[in-house]
């Protein structure tokens, strides 16, 4: 069984012990340059420095990206506002994070239910995006599957491309965890929750590391999302699902099925810039952004 796994454990670690022992956290990424300044004359720092105001932020790996990119232009109009991004987690560290006061936002790939928010925290849908079934660009001849078709091809009972009018050749199944999104829809929708996965299958952590492995595996198939596929120009084949293709208006028409939310977590009262940068979500630039980034931007009314 071939199984890859990858991921940081930084903001589960620093949950656990930065409070404790008053480490200060060491933010990784940033999507403007950090001010510069002299540490032997202290007296030259300007003035504007002092007055830089940071937001700390993260997510998960599959929506980590739509925050960053809009907070890079957000940044761009507020050049006083810094941002600090924490590795990718998953949605339990991200909100760990938050609550300890390491974070003030984090992103993440569904709504959550009244037992898992507290009374200090908000949330705030911002985008659907579209999770789309492709296949390597060796796999020609398929354009569709049925969910049938997807069940096979999962549970290991489909092994050639030629099953579905493809080439002669073995299908690589690219699969996601279970407690990850992409996973937990396709389930949802298509493969149901007593399918068994094929042992042969590759369990990939990270959007990100599937996304690479799509592209340089031949005869490959994996889930990941329409939006990073859109925006990002992967040369992929997108599959249509029972008939169905994976477009921008099928999900907001509601045909297409396989779709999450964006959604934005934060304090109920956050700190003036956090809040002028929740503000910003509900400008045309960002709902433009979001488009052309192939999300179907969602009612940001608070």
């Amino acid at each position: 069984m071939r199984k890859f796994y990858s991921g940081t454990l930084f903001l589960v670690s620093a949950i656990r012990f930065a409070i404790p022992v008053g480490i200060a956290l060491v933010p990784l990424t940033s999507c403007t340059p950090s001010p510069n300044s002299e540490a032997t004359a202290p007296s030259s720092t300007p003035k504007t420095e002092q007055q830089q105001q940071i937001i700390r932020a993260s997510g998960g790996s599959s929506t980590i990206e739509v925050l960053q990119l809009l907070m890079d232009a957000y940044t761009k109009k507020v050049t006083n506002t810094q941002a600090n991004f924490l590795p990718a987690s998953q949605s339990e560290s991200t909100l760990a994070g938050i609550q300890a006061g390491l974070l003030d936002i984090g992103s993440l790939s569904k709504t959550l239910k009244p037992t898992e928010i507290t009374d200090d925290l908000a949330q705030r849908v911002i985008a659907q995006d579209g999770l789309v079934v492709a296949t390597n660009p060796s796999v020609e001849g398929v354009t569709n599957l049925t969910t049938d078709n997807l069940k096979a091809i999962y549970s290991g009972q489909a092994k050639n491309w030629q099953e579905f009018g493809g080439p002669d050749a073995t299908i690589v199944v690219l699969d996601r965890p279970e407690d990850e999104s992409a996973k937990r829809l396709l389930r949802e929708y298509y493969l149901g929750k007593d399918l068994v996965t094929s042992p042969d299958a590759v369990i990939l952590r990270k959007q990100d590391e599937l996304v690479s492995a799509l592209q340089s595996t031949p005869y490959s198939i994996g889930t990941f999302s329409l939006a990073t596929a859109i925006y990002e120009k992967v040369p992929v084949n997108h599959l249509s699902l029972n008939g169905i293709a994976p477009t921008l208006d099928n999900i907001k028409s509601g045909k297409y099925l396989m779709v999450r939310p964006i959604n934005l977590v934060f304090k109920k009262s956050p700190a003036p810039q956090v809040q002028s940068f929740i503000d910003f979500l509900s400008s045309p630039e960002a709902i433009a952004l979001l488009t052309q980034a192939g999300y179907a931007p969602a009612n940001m009314t608070p």
